[in-house]
């Protein structure tokens, strides 16, 4: 195993498929850390070493596209709202734009429109870099848009999360989730939390 670990060594815990195209012995070894769970696939023919990969960097995904805004499941990691360490950084970018992504950072892109997109967008500093990312209640609120697709324990955990903080603001969160058209079922959580 020694070969295959050394080059997701070099490369930061990260490995492309196009490092074991043809070799064999390499491919066997990738398969049976796939298999003991040593090494989990981010997309096709992306890898992550789970004992050698290095957080990406969010700073460096903001730098490769300008307009792109840490969501979802890294803005809920960011603000501790949950438990749930992402494998890629989710991003998102206006609708219409268009952006060529590299292998690494992994980047998990969501197109939004104008509504969506504009509301609530910070700048902050993460592990000594700028970031760009989604303010708490604008995060709050995403969970509750997308709970069909991250579904219903995440969401709740995250409104859960949100509400036994010191710091929230239910005003912001109840004119965010307004302008998104999901009062009505921010509304329905809230009445079962509080």
């Amino acid at each position: 195993m020694e070969k295959l670990e050394e080059l997701f060594v070099q490369n930061k815990g990260y490995l492309t498929s196009k490092f074991i195209r043809g070799n064999r012995s390499l491919y066997y070894q990738l398969k049976t850390m796939l298999d003991t769970e040593k090494v989990v696939q981010i997309k096709r023919g992306l890898y992550r070493h789970m004992d050698f990969a290095e957080e990406a960097s969010w700073g460096e995904a903001c730098k490769i596209a300008p307009q792109a805004v840490i969501c979802l499941f890294s803005a809920w990691r960011f603000y501790e709202l949950s438990t749930q360490t992402p494998t890629v950084i989710h991003v998102a970018i206006p609708a219409k734009d268009k952006v060529l992504l590299p292998d690494y950072p992994p980047i998990k892109l969501y197109y939004w429109n104008k509504r969506f997109y504009e509301t609530g967008i910070i700048k902050t500093t993460y592990n000594e870099e700028q970031i760009t990312i989604y303010d708490i209640e604008k995060s709050v609120c995403d969970a509750i848009r997308y709970r069909n697709k991250v579904g219903i324990d995440i969401t709740s955990e995250v409104l859960r999360n949100y509400l036994k903080r010191k710091d929230r603001n239910l005003d912001k969160l109840v004119k965010y989730a307004d302008n998104m058209r999901i009062a009505t079922v921010l509304n329905q959580y809230l009445t079962m939390m509080l």
